[in-house]
Protein backbone atom coordinates (compact mmCIF):
# COMPACT_ATOMS: atom_id res chain seq x y z
CA UNK A 1 0.00 0.00 0.00
CA UNK A 2 1.08 3.57 -0.64
CA UNK A 3 1.32 5.50 2.59
CA UNK A 4 2.79 8.68 3.93
CA UNK A 5 4.65 9.52 7.07
CA UNK A 6 5.30 12.96 8.48
CA UNK A 7 8.73 14.42 7.90
CA UNK A 8 10.29 15.91 11.02
CA UNK A 9 13.06 18.37 11.75
CA UNK A 10 15.87 17.33 14.09
CA UNK A 11 13.88 19.16 16.81
CA UNK A 12 10.85 16.98 16.15
CA UNK A 13 8.69 19.64 14.45
CA UNK A 14 6.66 18.64 11.42
CA UNK A 15 7.23 20.30 8.08
CA UNK A 16 3.51 20.40 7.26
CA UNK A 17 3.84 23.82 5.65
CA UNK A 18 1.30 23.26 2.85
CA UNK A 19 -2.48 23.10 2.98
CA UNK A 20 -5.41 22.87 0.57
CA UNK A 21 -6.80 26.18 -0.69
CA UNK A 22 -10.25 24.90 0.30
CA UNK A 23 -9.63 23.23 3.66
CA UNK A 24 -7.04 24.23 6.27
CA UNK A 25 -7.29 20.78 7.85
CA UNK A 26 -5.85 19.12 4.75
CA UNK A 27 -2.15 19.72 5.40
CA UNK A 28 0.92 18.27 3.73
CA UNK A 29 4.67 18.48 3.66
CA UNK A 30 6.21 19.89 0.50
CA UNK A 31 7.24 16.42 -0.65
CA UNK A 32 3.70 15.09 -0.09
CA UNK A 33 2.28 18.02 -2.05
CA UNK A 34 4.64 17.24 -4.94
CA UNK A 35 3.56 13.60 -4.93
CA UNK A 36 -0.18 14.18 -4.63
CA UNK A 37 -0.36 17.07 -7.09
CA UNK A 38 -3.82 18.09 -5.92
CA UNK A 39 -5.47 17.91 -2.51
CA UNK A 40 -8.14 15.31 -1.71
CA UNK A 41 -10.91 17.92 -1.84
CA UNK A 42 -9.89 19.18 -5.27
CA UNK A 43 -8.11 22.21 -3.81
CA UNK A 44 -4.55 23.22 -4.65
CA UNK A 45 -1.67 23.06 -2.20
CA UNK A 46 -0.40 26.44 -0.97
CA UNK A 47 2.32 27.36 1.50
CA UNK A 48 0.68 28.68 4.65
CA UNK A 49 3.58 30.83 5.87
CA UNK A 50 4.78 32.16 2.51
CA UNK A 51 4.76 35.76 3.75
CA UNK A 52 7.31 34.83 6.43
CA UNK A 53 9.80 33.56 3.83
CA UNK A 54 12.22 35.86 2.05
CA UNK A 55 15.15 35.82 -0.34
CA UNK A 56 18.03 38.27 0.06
CA UNK A 57 18.72 39.55 -3.44
CA UNK A 58 22.20 40.66 -2.42
CA UNK A 59 23.06 37.00 -1.90
CA UNK A 60 22.02 36.16 -5.45
CA UNK A 61 24.53 38.46 -7.13
CA UNK A 62 26.93 36.56 -9.34
CA UNK A 63 25.13 33.24 -8.90
CA UNK A 64 24.60 31.00 -11.90
CA UNK A 65 21.09 29.78 -12.60
CA UNK A 66 21.49 26.35 -10.92
CA UNK A 67 22.85 27.95 -7.74
CA UNK A 68 19.95 30.40 -7.66
CA UNK A 69 17.47 27.59 -8.28
CA UNK A 70 18.86 25.62 -5.35
CA UNK A 71 18.40 28.62 -3.03
CA UNK A 72 14.79 29.24 -4.07
CA UNK A 73 13.75 25.59 -4.08
CA UNK A 74 15.20 24.89 -0.64
CA UNK A 75 13.16 27.79 0.73
CA UNK A 76 9.89 26.61 -0.85
CA UNK A 77 10.35 22.84 -0.57
CA UNK A 78 11.37 23.02 3.03
CA UNK A 79 11.35 19.32 3.96
CA UNK A 80 13.76 18.39 1.15
CA UNK A 81 17.37 17.89 2.32
CA UNK A 82 19.65 20.55 0.87
CA UNK A 83 21.96 17.99 -0.75
CA UNK A 84 18.98 16.40 -2.51
CA UNK A 85 17.82 19.78 -3.83
CA UNK A 86 21.28 20.40 -5.26
CA UNK A 87 21.29 16.94 -6.80
CA UNK A 88 17.93 17.59 -8.51
CA UNK A 89 19.07 20.97 -9.80
CA UNK A 90 22.30 19.57 -11.19
CA UNK A 91 20.51 16.77 -13.08
CA UNK A 92 17.81 19.11 -14.41
CA UNK A 93 19.97 21.95 -15.68
CA UNK A 94 23.17 20.28 -16.85
CA UNK A 95 23.47 19.75 -20.62
CA UNK A 96 19.70 19.94 -21.20
CA UNK A 97 19.43 23.54 -22.35
CA UNK A 98 21.00 25.12 -25.41
CA UNK A 99 22.52 27.88 -23.28
CA UNK A 100 24.30 27.74 -19.91
CA UNK A 101 22.24 30.73 -18.81
CA UNK A 102 19.10 28.57 -19.01
CA UNK A 103 16.88 31.69 -19.27
CA UNK A 104 18.97 34.44 -20.95
CA UNK A 105 17.97 38.10 -20.83
CA UNK A 106 17.92 40.08 -24.11
CA UNK A 107 17.45 43.84 -24.54
CA UNK A 108 14.82 44.88 -27.08
CA UNK A 109 14.25 48.63 -27.33
CA UNK A 110 13.58 50.07 -23.89
CA UNK A 111 12.62 46.72 -22.39
CA UNK A 112 14.10 43.27 -21.85
CA UNK A 113 12.96 39.82 -22.84
CA UNK A 114 13.65 36.75 -20.72
CA UNK A 115 13.91 33.83 -23.13
CA UNK A 116 12.36 30.75 -21.55
CA UNK A 117 12.46 28.54 -24.62
CA UNK A 118 15.98 27.11 -24.70
CA UNK A 119 15.04 23.76 -23.20
CA UNK A 120 14.45 20.36 -24.84
CA UNK A 121 10.93 21.20 -26.12
CA UNK A 122 11.44 24.94 -26.90
CA UNK A 123 8.86 26.16 -24.39
CA UNK A 124 8.96 27.75 -20.94
CA UNK A 125 7.48 24.62 -19.35
CA UNK A 126 10.90 22.96 -19.74
CA UNK A 127 12.33 25.01 -16.89
CA UNK A 128 10.03 23.37 -14.37
CA UNK A 129 9.42 20.03 -16.04
CA UNK A 130 13.12 19.31 -16.36
CA UNK A 131 13.36 19.18 -12.57
CA UNK A 132 9.92 17.87 -11.51
CA UNK A 133 10.69 14.18 -12.21
CA UNK A 134 13.77 14.41 -9.98
CA UNK A 135 11.82 16.17 -7.23
CA UNK A 136 9.22 13.44 -7.47
CA UNK A 137 11.81 10.66 -7.20
CA UNK A 138 13.25 12.22 -4.06
CA UNK A 139 9.70 12.55 -2.73
CA UNK A 140 9.20 8.82 -3.29
CA UNK A 141 12.19 8.10 -1.12
CA UNK A 142 11.26 10.61 1.58
CA UNK A 143 7.76 9.18 1.91
CA UNK A 144 8.70 5.50 1.68
CA UNK A 145 6.72 4.87 -1.49
CA UNK A 146 7.37 1.66 -3.35
CA UNK A 147 4.38 1.67 -5.69
CA UNK A 148 3.72 3.31 -9.03
CA UNK A 149 2.73 6.92 -9.66
CA UNK A 150 0.58 7.79 -12.66
CA UNK A 151 1.09 11.32 -13.91
CA UNK A 152 -2.05 12.83 -15.45
CA UNK A 153 -1.64 15.91 -17.62
CA UNK A 154 -4.05 18.22 -19.39
CA UNK A 155 -2.25 20.43 -21.89
CA UNK A 156 -2.97 23.35 -24.16
CA UNK A 157 0.13 22.39 -26.11
CA UNK A 158 3.45 22.95 -24.36
CA UNK A 159 3.05 21.25 -20.98
CA UNK A 160 2.26 17.92 -22.63
CA UNK A 161 5.48 17.52 -24.57
CA UNK A 162 7.62 18.94 -21.76
CA UNK A 163 6.06 16.55 -19.24
CA UNK A 164 6.35 13.57 -21.59
CA UNK A 165 10.01 14.33 -22.20
CA UNK A 166 10.67 14.86 -18.48
CA UNK A 167 9.02 11.63 -17.31
CA UNK A 168 10.03 9.44 -20.27
CA UNK A 169 11.24 6.06 -18.93
CA UNK A 170 11.43 7.36 -15.34
CA UNK A 171 11.26 4.33 -13.08
CA UNK A 172 8.09 3.96 -11.04
CA UNK A 173 5.99 6.29 -13.20
CA UNK A 174 3.58 6.26 -16.10
CA UNK A 175 2.38 9.46 -17.75
CA UNK A 176 -0.85 10.07 -19.66
CA UNK A 177 -1.36 13.36 -21.52
CA UNK A 178 -4.67 14.72 -22.82
CA UNK A 179 -4.73 17.53 -25.38
CA UNK A 180 -7.54 19.25 -27.36
CA UNK A 181 -7.73 17.57 -30.78
CA UNK A 182 -8.02 20.84 -32.70
CA UNK A 183 -6.57 23.20 -30.09
CA UNK A 184 -2.79 22.92 -30.48
CA UNK A 185 -0.37 23.90 -33.23
CA UNK A 186 0.83 21.37 -35.79
CA UNK A 187 4.30 21.39 -34.23
CA UNK A 188 2.95 20.98 -30.70
CA UNK A 189 0.82 18.02 -31.77
CA UNK A 190 3.69 16.43 -33.67
CA UNK A 191 5.94 16.74 -30.62
CA UNK A 192 3.44 14.82 -28.51
CA UNK A 193 2.27 12.11 -30.91
CA UNK A 194 5.85 11.12 -31.78
CA UNK A 195 6.91 10.87 -28.12
CA UNK A 196 8.97 7.80 -27.37
CA UNK A 197 9.20 6.05 -24.00
CA UNK A 198 7.79 2.82 -22.62
CA UNK A 199 5.69 4.68 -20.02
CA UNK A 200 4.21 7.48 -22.15
CA UNK A 201 0.59 7.75 -23.32
CA UNK A 202 -1.04 10.51 -25.34
CA UNK A 203 -4.70 10.99 -26.17
CA UNK A 204 -6.53 13.77 -28.02
CA UNK A 205 -9.93 14.79 -26.68
CA UNK A 206 -12.88 16.14 -28.63
CA UNK A 207 -13.09 19.40 -26.73
CA UNK A 208 -10.92 22.30 -25.59
CA UNK A 209 -8.25 22.62 -22.90
CA UNK A 210 -10.80 23.51 -20.22
CA UNK A 211 -12.57 20.24 -20.95
CA UNK A 212 -9.30 18.32 -20.66
CA UNK A 213 -8.41 20.05 -17.40
CA UNK A 214 -11.85 19.45 -15.91
CA UNK A 215 -11.64 15.80 -16.93
CA UNK A 216 -8.28 15.32 -15.23
CA UNK A 217 -9.50 17.02 -12.04
CA UNK A 218 -12.56 14.78 -12.05
CA UNK A 219 -10.35 11.69 -12.19
CA UNK A 220 -8.22 13.01 -9.32
CA UNK A 221 -11.27 13.44 -7.09
CA UNK A 222 -13.01 10.17 -8.01
CA UNK A 223 -12.75 8.52 -4.59
CA UNK A 224 -13.76 5.08 -5.86
CA UNK A 225 -11.15 5.12 -8.61
CA UNK A 226 -8.45 6.46 -6.30
CA UNK A 227 -9.20 3.77 -3.74
CA UNK A 228 -9.10 1.13 -6.46
CA UNK A 229 -5.62 2.32 -7.38
CA UNK A 230 -4.43 2.26 -3.76
CA UNK A 231 -5.33 -1.41 -3.55
CA UNK A 232 -3.01 -1.97 -6.50
CA UNK A 233 -0.23 0.11 -4.93
CA UNK A 234 -0.70 2.98 -7.37
CA UNK A 235 -1.56 6.69 -7.05
CA UNK A 236 -2.20 9.73 -9.21
CA UNK A 237 -0.13 12.88 -9.45
CA UNK A 238 0.07 15.79 -11.84
CA UNK A 239 2.68 17.58 -13.92
CA UNK A 240 0.43 20.59 -14.55
CA UNK A 241 1.16 23.81 -12.70
CA UNK A 242 -1.47 22.77 -10.17
CA UNK A 243 1.43 20.75 -8.75
CA UNK A 244 3.67 22.86 -6.48
CA UNK A 245 6.64 20.97 -7.89
CA UNK A 246 5.82 22.57 -11.27
CA UNK A 247 5.01 25.98 -9.88
CA UNK A 248 7.93 26.59 -7.53
CA UNK A 249 10.79 26.19 -10.08
CA UNK A 250 9.20 28.96 -12.16
CA UNK A 251 9.84 31.47 -9.35
CA UNK A 252 13.55 31.17 -10.07
CA UNK A 253 13.66 32.93 -13.43
CA UNK A 254 12.00 36.02 -12.00
CA UNK A 255 14.87 36.37 -9.54
CA UNK A 256 17.39 35.43 -12.21
CA UNK A 257 16.05 38.09 -14.58
CA UNK A 258 16.30 40.71 -11.84
CA UNK A 259 19.84 39.68 -10.89
CA UNK A 260 20.91 39.85 -14.54
CA UNK A 261 19.45 43.37 -14.83
CA UNK A 262 21.55 44.39 -11.84
CA UNK A 263 24.66 42.81 -13.37
CA UNK A 264 24.02 44.66 -16.65
CA UNK A 265 23.76 47.96 -14.76
CA UNK A 266 20.18 48.47 -15.95
CA UNK A 267 18.92 48.76 -12.34
CA UNK A 268 20.24 48.91 -8.79
CA UNK A 269 19.20 46.45 -6.10
CA UNK A 270 15.90 47.67 -4.70
CA UNK A 271 14.68 49.27 -7.94
CA UNK A 272 11.26 48.01 -8.98
CA UNK A 273 10.61 46.13 -12.22
CA UNK A 274 7.48 45.28 -14.23
CA UNK A 275 6.93 41.83 -15.71
CA UNK A 276 4.60 41.24 -18.67
CA UNK A 277 3.44 37.64 -18.93
CA UNK A 278 1.34 35.86 -21.60
CA UNK A 279 -1.23 34.17 -19.43
CA UNK A 280 -3.60 31.23 -19.73
CA UNK A 281 -3.74 28.94 -16.71
CA UNK A 282 -2.22 31.64 -14.43
CA UNK A 283 0.71 29.52 -13.25
CA UNK A 284 3.55 31.48 -14.83
CA UNK A 285 2.36 34.88 -13.62
CA UNK A 286 1.48 33.45 -10.20
CA UNK A 287 5.14 32.49 -9.85
CA UNK A 288 5.90 36.19 -10.25
CA UNK A 289 3.45 36.96 -7.45
CA UNK A 290 5.22 34.43 -5.26
CA UNK A 291 8.54 36.09 -6.13
CA UNK A 292 7.13 39.44 -5.03
CA UNK A 293 6.01 38.00 -1.68
CA UNK A 294 9.51 36.53 -1.26
CA UNK A 295 11.04 39.99 -1.61
CA UNK A 296 11.56 40.61 -5.33
CA UNK A 297 10.93 44.34 -6.04
CA UNK A 298 8.04 43.81 -8.46
CA UNK A 299 6.09 46.91 -9.41
CA UNK A 300 3.39 45.43 -11.66
CA UNK A 301 2.62 42.00 -13.05
CA UNK A 302 0.98 42.58 -16.41
CA UNK A 303 -1.45 39.80 -17.24
CA UNK A 304 -1.64 39.56 -21.03
CA UNK A 305 -4.60 37.72 -22.59
CA UNK A 306 -5.71 36.92 -26.13
CA UNK A 307 -9.34 36.75 -27.36
CA UNK A 308 -10.13 34.39 -24.47
CA UNK A 309 -9.89 37.36 -22.12
CA UNK A 310 -11.59 36.02 -19.01
CA UNK A 311 -8.63 37.09 -16.84
CA UNK A 312 -8.66 40.60 -18.33
CA UNK A 313 -12.30 41.00 -17.34
CA UNK A 314 -11.74 39.47 -13.91
CA UNK A 315 -8.83 41.69 -12.90
CA UNK A 316 -10.69 44.78 -14.09
CA UNK A 317 -14.12 43.95 -12.60
CA UNK A 318 -13.67 41.34 -9.86
CA UNK A 319 -16.11 39.06 -11.69
CA UNK A 320 -14.83 35.78 -13.09
CA UNK A 321 -17.23 34.59 -15.79
CA UNK A 322 -16.32 31.59 -17.95
CA UNK A 323 -19.75 31.62 -19.61
CA UNK A 324 -18.55 33.06 -22.87
CA UNK A 325 -17.57 32.09 -26.35
CA UNK A 326 -14.37 30.06 -26.61
CA UNK A 327 -11.97 31.16 -29.34
CA UNK A 328 -9.31 29.11 -31.09
CA UNK A 329 -6.53 31.62 -31.64
CA UNK A 330 -3.03 31.92 -33.07
CA UNK A 331 -1.74 31.77 -29.46
CA UNK A 332 -3.34 28.41 -28.57
CA UNK A 333 -1.49 27.79 -25.29
CA UNK A 334 -3.50 30.71 -23.89
CA UNK A 335 -6.86 29.43 -25.11
CA UNK A 336 -8.20 28.81 -21.63
CA UNK A 337 -11.38 29.98 -19.88
CA UNK A 338 -10.86 28.31 -16.49
CA UNK A 339 -7.50 29.38 -15.06
CA UNK A 340 -6.75 26.88 -12.30
CA UNK A 341 -3.92 28.68 -10.55
CA UNK A 342 -6.06 31.73 -9.93
CA UNK A 343 -7.42 29.73 -7.00
CA UNK A 344 -4.07 30.10 -5.26
CA UNK A 345 -4.14 33.87 -5.67
CA UNK A 346 -7.66 33.95 -4.19
CA UNK A 347 -6.35 32.09 -1.15
CA UNK A 348 -3.74 34.74 -0.42
CA UNK A 349 -5.79 37.86 -1.21
CA UNK A 350 -8.69 36.53 0.88
CA UNK A 351 -6.40 36.40 3.92
CA UNK A 352 -6.09 32.60 3.62
CA UNK A 353 -9.84 32.19 3.98
CA UNK A 354 -10.26 28.57 2.88
CA UNK A 355 -14.03 28.67 3.25
CA UNK A 356 -14.27 31.74 1.01
CA UNK A 357 -12.11 30.07 -1.65
CA UNK A 358 -14.16 26.90 -1.44
CA UNK A 359 -17.37 28.88 -1.88
CA UNK A 360 -15.99 30.73 -4.92
CA UNK A 361 -14.86 27.47 -6.52
CA UNK A 362 -18.28 25.92 -5.87
CA UNK A 363 -19.88 28.91 -7.61
CA UNK A 364 -17.51 28.45 -10.54
CA UNK A 365 -18.36 24.75 -10.77
CA UNK A 366 -22.11 25.31 -10.45
CA UNK A 367 -22.64 28.54 -12.35
CA UNK A 368 -19.43 29.07 -14.34
CA UNK A 369 -18.79 32.36 -12.54
CA UNK A 370 -18.07 34.06 -9.23
CA UNK A 371 -17.51 37.54 -7.83
CA UNK A 372 -14.86 38.48 -5.27
CA UNK A 373 -15.10 41.12 -2.55
CA UNK A 374 -14.03 44.72 -3.08
CA UNK A 375 -11.15 44.18 -0.65
CA UNK A 376 -9.84 41.19 -2.60
CA UNK A 377 -10.16 43.07 -5.87
CA UNK A 378 -8.20 46.03 -4.48
CA UNK A 379 -5.41 43.72 -3.33
CA UNK A 380 -5.21 42.15 -6.79
CA UNK A 381 -5.24 45.53 -8.54
CA UNK A 382 -2.37 46.75 -6.37
CA UNK A 383 -0.12 44.17 -8.04
CA UNK A 384 -1.74 43.04 -11.29
CA UNK A 385 -2.66 44.93 -14.43
CA UNK A 386 -4.52 43.26 -17.28
CA UNK A 387 -4.87 43.83 -20.98
CA UNK A 388 -5.86 41.76 -23.98
CA UNK A 389 -4.40 41.58 -27.47
CA UNK A 390 -6.30 40.06 -30.39
CA UNK A 391 -5.12 38.45 -33.63
CA UNK A 392 -4.60 41.55 -35.76
CA UNK A 393 -2.60 43.36 -33.07
CA UNK A 394 -0.57 40.20 -32.37
CA UNK A 395 0.39 39.82 -36.03
CA UNK A 396 1.24 43.51 -36.32
CA UNK A 397 3.42 43.32 -33.20
CA UNK A 398 5.39 40.37 -34.59
CA UNK A 399 6.03 42.21 -37.86
CA UNK A 400 6.90 45.57 -36.31
CA UNK A 401 9.25 44.06 -33.71
CA UNK A 402 11.12 42.06 -36.32
CA UNK A 403 11.37 44.97 -38.75
CA UNK A 404 12.55 47.37 -36.04
CA UNK A 405 14.83 45.17 -33.94
CA UNK A 406 15.39 42.00 -35.97
CA UNK A 407 13.88 40.05 -33.07
CA UNK A 408 11.39 37.27 -33.83
CA UNK A 409 8.52 36.90 -31.35
CA UNK A 410 6.25 33.90 -31.11
CA UNK A 411 2.49 34.49 -31.02
CA UNK A 412 2.25 34.31 -27.21
CA UNK A 413 5.21 36.55 -26.45
CA UNK A 414 3.83 39.06 -28.95
CA UNK A 415 0.66 39.29 -26.84
CA UNK A 416 2.73 40.12 -23.76
CA UNK A 417 4.89 42.57 -25.72
CA UNK A 418 1.86 44.50 -26.97
CA UNK A 419 0.13 44.38 -23.58
CA UNK A 420 3.19 46.07 -22.09
CA UNK A 421 3.05 48.79 -24.74
CA UNK A 422 -0.61 49.39 -23.91
CA UNK A 423 0.16 49.48 -20.19
CA UNK A 424 2.85 52.12 -20.65
CA UNK A 425 0.59 54.25 -22.83
CA UNK A 426 -2.39 54.03 -20.49
CA UNK A 427 -0.53 54.53 -17.20
CA UNK A 428 2.54 56.56 -18.11
CA UNK A 429 4.58 54.14 -16.01
CA UNK A 430 8.10 53.90 -17.42
CA UNK A 431 9.43 51.44 -14.85
CA UNK A 432 11.93 49.09 -16.47
CA UNK A 433 10.02 46.09 -17.79
CA UNK A 434 10.72 42.46 -18.61
CA UNK A 435 8.63 40.41 -21.03
CA UNK A 436 8.60 36.66 -20.48
CA UNK A 437 9.06 34.92 -23.82
CA UNK A 438 7.36 31.57 -23.43
CA UNK A 439 8.08 29.72 -26.69
CA UNK A 440 10.24 29.59 -29.77
CA UNK A 441 8.59 31.25 -32.80
CA UNK A 442 9.20 27.98 -34.67
CA UNK A 443 6.55 26.22 -32.60
CA UNK A 444 4.03 28.46 -34.38
CA UNK A 445 5.81 28.92 -37.71
CA UNK A 446 2.67 29.32 -39.82
CA UNK A 447 1.22 32.13 -37.74
CA UNK A 448 4.58 33.89 -37.36
CA UNK A 449 5.35 33.63 -41.09
CA UNK A 450 1.90 34.93 -42.01
CA UNK A 451 2.38 37.84 -39.60
CA UNK A 452 5.60 38.80 -41.38
CA UNK A 453 4.74 38.11 -45.00
CA UNK A 454 0.95 38.05 -45.24
CA UNK A 455 0.56 34.49 -46.47
CA UNK A 456 1.79 31.08 -45.33
CA UNK A 457 1.61 28.41 -48.03
CA UNK A 458 2.60 24.79 -47.40
CA UNK A 459 2.60 22.66 -44.26
CA UNK A 460 3.99 23.81 -40.94
CA UNK A 461 7.38 22.19 -41.48
CA UNK A 462 7.85 23.63 -44.96
CA UNK A 463 6.98 27.03 -43.53
CA UNK A 464 9.50 26.50 -40.73
CA UNK A 465 12.22 26.11 -43.36
CA UNK A 466 11.04 29.21 -45.24
CA UNK A 467 10.95 31.23 -42.01
CA UNK A 468 14.56 30.38 -41.32
CA UNK A 469 15.61 31.19 -44.89
CA UNK A 470 13.95 34.61 -44.75
CA UNK A 471 14.78 35.67 -41.17
CA UNK A 472 18.06 33.89 -40.44
CA UNK A 473 16.79 33.01 -36.95
CA UNK A 474 18.06 29.49 -36.18
CA UNK A 475 15.58 26.63 -35.86
CA UNK A 476 15.93 24.87 -32.46
CA UNK A 477 17.69 21.54 -32.82
CA UNK A 478 14.83 19.65 -31.16
CA UNK A 479 12.40 20.79 -33.85
CA UNK A 480 14.59 19.85 -36.80
CA UNK A 481 13.52 16.55 -38.36
CA UNK A 482 10.31 16.46 -36.32
CA UNK A 483 8.22 15.91 -39.45
CA UNK A 484 10.09 12.69 -40.19
CA UNK A 485 9.54 11.09 -36.79
CA UNK A 486 7.16 8.14 -36.50
CA UNK A 487 3.71 8.80 -35.06
CA UNK A 488 3.30 6.53 -32.00
CA UNK A 489 0.11 7.90 -30.42
CA UNK A 490 -3.18 8.05 -32.33
CA UNK A 491 -5.84 7.73 -29.61
CA UNK A 492 -8.81 10.09 -29.50
CA UNK A 493 -11.67 10.10 -26.98
CA UNK A 494 -14.70 12.09 -25.89
CA UNK A 495 -14.36 14.20 -22.74
CA UNK A 496 -16.65 11.85 -20.82
CA UNK A 497 -14.48 8.91 -21.86
CA UNK A 498 -11.24 10.13 -20.27
CA UNK A 499 -11.54 7.99 -17.14
CA UNK A 500 -12.45 4.93 -19.18
CA UNK A 501 -9.46 5.62 -21.39
CA UNK A 502 -7.16 5.70 -18.36
CA UNK A 503 -8.58 2.39 -17.09
CA UNK A 504 -8.54 0.47 -20.32
CA UNK A 505 -5.89 1.95 -22.64
CA UNK A 506 -3.72 -0.49 -24.47
CA UNK A 507 -0.69 0.64 -26.38
CA UNK A 508 -0.86 0.62 -30.18
CA UNK A 509 2.91 0.74 -30.36
CA UNK A 510 5.22 -2.10 -31.20
CA UNK A 511 6.69 -2.28 -27.70
CA UNK A 512 3.87 -4.53 -26.48
CA UNK A 513 3.31 -2.56 -23.28
CA UNK A 514 0.18 -3.51 -21.32
CA UNK A 515 -2.44 -1.11 -20.04
CA UNK A 516 -1.53 2.18 -18.34
CA UNK A 517 -3.04 1.38 -14.98
CA UNK A 518 -4.00 -2.25 -15.21
CA UNK A 519 -7.00 -1.58 -12.96
CA UNK A 520 -9.28 -4.01 -14.78
CA UNK A 521 -9.28 -7.64 -13.73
Amino acid sequence: MIWYHMVYTPEGKMFQSYESTRNSNLKATASEAVLKGIAEDGGLYVMRGLEHKSINIENLKGKRYPEMAASVLKLMLDDFPENKIKECVCKAYTNKFSTDEITPLVKIGDSYITELFHGPTSAFKDVALSILPYLMRISYEMNNINGEIIILVATSGDTGKAALEGFKDVEGTKIAVFYPENGVSTVQKRQMVTQEGSNTYVCAIRGNFDDAQAGVKKIFTDEKFVEELKKKNKMFSSANSINVGRLVPQIVYYFYSYARLVEKGAIKIGDKVNFSVPTGNFGNILSGYYAKILGLPVNRLICASNENNVLYDFIRTGIYDSNRKFYRTISPSMDILVSSNLERLLYYVSGKNNEEVKSLMEDLNSFGKYEISTEMREKINSVFYADCVFKEETEKTIKETFNKYGYLLDTHTAVAYKALEKYKKQTGDNTLSVILSTASPYKFSGSVYKSLYGVADGNEFEIMKKLFEKTGVPVPENLKGLSNKTVLHTDVCQVNEMESYIKTIKTNRTDGQASVLETEG
